[in-house]
């Protein structure tokens, strides 16, 4: 079942992706609006809920960052570039810390409500997971994976938009699925939740 998981997950973005490199090259002939800014950065605050430890929930909370780079190539459509970190000093009662980086790419679609100010948006991407500290070099030693592993992400936000080059990123959510063997399940589900600032070029 885990398998056929991450093939499907895997099948899904690529079939993404292609679609993206497919509209890029008619991009020439459907550009964005004069005028409207084609890239952007958003540096946000990141949440993470996850339950590494097999069995169970198993739950705690991780804190960090996240820089998402965007290129829209369509009035609707972007390529996203993802890269955050959370850290968590205590996941159990003896202390073990955990830092949890991933880096991930694919598409976004984005769309408007008539003429607001909010922009929501969808996503789905797809790259690798890392992880490091005391939970995995100690209690996790069969994490022979740590260094990279598997990491898929769907969700969607809402931006506020405050002027032609400054928004904020009300709220993003994401389920976020890693792949760290843990010697059960070797599957993890976690919640982000982002909020913060994006600037447009």
């Amino acid at each position: 079942m885990r398998v056929s998981f991450r093939v499907r997950l895997l099948l899904l973005s690529a079939a993404m992706a292609a679609a993206a490199a497919g509209q890029a090259a008619h991009a020439q002939q459907t550009p964005p609006a004069v005028g409207q800014p084609r890239a952007e950065l958003a540096l946000d605050y990141s949440y993470l809920r996850s339950n590494a430890p097999p069995g169970g929930c198993g739950c705690f909370n991780l804190n960090g960052g996240s820089g998402t780079f965007a290129w829209r190539f369509k009035e609707s459509l972007a390529l996203v570039g993802d890269a955050g970190a959370t850290y968590s000093g205590a996941i159990t009662p003896t202390g073990y810390d955990l830092i949890l980086s991933t880096f991930t790419a694919g598409l976004r679609y984005r769309t408007r409500l008539g003429h607001s100010a909010l922009h929501p948006y969808g996503q789905v991407l797809a790259g690798l997971a890392h992880s490091s500290g005391s939970l995995v070099e100690g209690a996790s030693p069969a994490a022979a994976n740590a260094g990279a592993a598997f990491a898929g992400k769907v969700g969607g936000g809402v931006d506020l938009n405050a002027s032609r080059r400054f928004a904020l990123r009300l709220i993003e959510a994401d389920y976020l699925a890693t792949t760290f063997d843990n010697g059960k399940n070797n599957h993890q589900n976690n919640l982000r939740l982002s909020a913060g600032v994006v600037l447009h070029f």
